[in-house]
């Protein structure tokens, strides 16, 4: 049986009389205008692409922002549209938020306060009071909706990420009876880092409402463990990873969160994928002799601009890749409305051009950039031709991409992926080439090392880690922390 298979059989007989409602601010589909006519799409994300399955079987509810025009228009009065929209199985309640709310809320206290602060990237975080009111607000909003949706029955409610940190304590609250988990996306920073902030208190008792706390990555549930002993008078039981705090037990548990290994190998044979691998080449001029790969939202937290250094240095101290090698950069722009975010975009650009002025000819460019938005086949396309993958970032709770890129390396002379240390994924794949990002020389001959590496060690390493993915996909994520909820709330459920 396959793990989605598991997943769904768990579903079917072990939470088959309790309604099962997900909360997340990013909505799992999308309604948006194409001329006149409506239509849908299934964002990317691993949230989505796990839980999804889990609510078809169940017949729940997922809760989540609202975002278009579209997306107004096909609900229903109370906000909610069956979904999937070719096959409805449940329903997608849509939270609808004003102008100020999203400001505040999301680019505000969610992307300037808990963001930098989460990660190790010295951005220094904004804290607004207002800000802190519209957060407050807008996790009201989204545990009423979420309340409304579990009804007054049994209910399991799973909310997701940095943006609703207080909901789990607004839910129990409410109704003490529920089964309340929740997942921590980002890392969680260390004592010292978080008690700069001001709420730092309220948002401990947030999430302290959960009876299941999930992070990626033993560290972090160390760093959350020694938050709480620093902030509350709260007892910390260390042999269980647990914390009791009035009266309530949370369970603190790592569940590394992954993808869908074998629907990207089956869409790597897929027309659109082809299609796009083309159309690159032919962007390209032709498939070049060696291919470094970066796939990343515009974020200070990826080390881009680190990454271009070490290219910069690569080619430096390598000239022999001159007019062979080409990185291809893909940066989906990313809270384009944040000053800390302009000015990065501002940087990689002038970084790109000083790079390409420095070494390009007529008739080669050694870094090729697009800055926008691009779809899940091209995306597949990208990862799929390269012979390096660069994965830079300077602070990531997991990092997908380092295991969506693993997952396309199906052909015969695999490609080597370089890992920074500061992320998740270097826990688990340890056969990637590890990297500090911060050392420039160190990234760069890093890159060398990929390129030239045996092909008997290239497949040796990807093998083994496909094999590492295979075995703990996104299914076996959502699996593993149902189980612990289950047990944890044993009766209940």
């Amino acid at each position: 049986m396959s793990h989605r298979e598991a997943l769904q059989d768990f579903v079917r007989t072990k939470v088959k009389a309790t309604r099962v409602v997900v909360v997340s601010n990013r909505q799992p589909y999308m309604h948006t205008y194409e001329g006149d006519r409506i239509i849908w799409r299934r964002p990317a994300g691993g949230v989505v692409v796990a839980l999804d399955p889990v609510l078809r079987v169940a017949k729940g509810c997922w809760v989540a922002a609202g975002q278009t025009e579209a997306d107004r228009n096909v609900t229903d009065e109370d906000g909610r549209v069956r979904v999937p929209p070719e096959d409805p199985q449940y329903s997608l309640r849509r939270v609808w938020l004003a102008k100020e709310q999203e400001e505040g809320y999301y680019n505000g206290f969610s992307n300037e306060v808990l963001w930098p602060l989460c990660h190790t990237a010295f951005t220094r975080p904004i804290f607004r009071a207002a800000d802190w009111q519209h957060y407050q607000g807008v996790n009201r909003l989204f545990a009423d909706a979420a309340l409304k949706e579990a009804g007054p029955g049994r209910a399991l409610i799973w909310t997701q990420d940095y943006h609703l940190a207080l909901c789990p304590q607004l839910l129990k609250a409410a109704r003490p009876d529920l089964s309340v988990a929740h997942f921590w996306h980002i890392p969680w920073p260390n004592p010292e880092v978080f008690r700069i902030c001001p709420w730092r208190r309220e948002l401990l008792e947030g999430l302290l409402g959960s009876d299941l706390l999930g992070f990626h990555i033993r560290y972090h549930c160390d760093n959350f463990l020694a938050t709480v002993a620093n902030e509350l008078e709260a007892k910390i039981i260390t042999d269980q990873s647990a914390v009791q705090y009035r009266g309530r037990t949370t369970l603190v548990r790592p569940f590394p969160i992954s993808i869908d290994y074998h629907r990207i190998v089956q869409d790597l044979d897929s027309p659109e994928v082809v299609e796009e691998t083309r159309r690159i080449e032919r962007l390209l001029g032709g498939r070049p002799e060696f291919l470094a790969v970066g796939v990343d939202r515009i974020d200070y937290t990826k080390g881009i601009v680190e990454r271009l250094q070490a290219i910069d240095r690569f080619l430096e101290r390598y000239p022999r890749y001159l007019g062979r090698f080409v990185y291809l950069g893909v940066g989906a722009p990313s809270r384009i409305h944040l000053p800390a975010y302009r000015q990065l975009r501002g940087e990689i650009a002038q970084q790109v051009e000083e790079i390409n002025w420095k070494y390009g000819t007529e008739t080669w460019q050694p870094v090729v950039l697009f800055d926008q938005q691009v779809s899940y086949p091209r995306v597949l396309a990208y990862l799929a031709m390269a012979d390096v993958c660069l994965v830079t970032a300077l602070h990531d709770g997991m990092n997908l991409v380092a295991k969506e890129f693993i997952a396309t390396q199906q052909g015969e002379e695999p490609g080597v992926l370089i890992l920074s240390r500061f992320t998740g994924a270097n826990r688990e794949l340890t056969e990637a080439l590890p990297i500090n990002p911060y050392d420039i020389e160190g990234s760069a001959e890093a890159i060398r090392q990929g390129l030239e590496m045996p092909r008997e060690e290239r497949v040796r390493r990807c093998r083994w880690l496909q094999e590492q993915i295979r075995d703990h996909d996104i299914y076996r994520w959502a699996l593993e922390m149902l189980t612990e909820l289950r047990r944890v709330r044993r009766g209940r459920l």
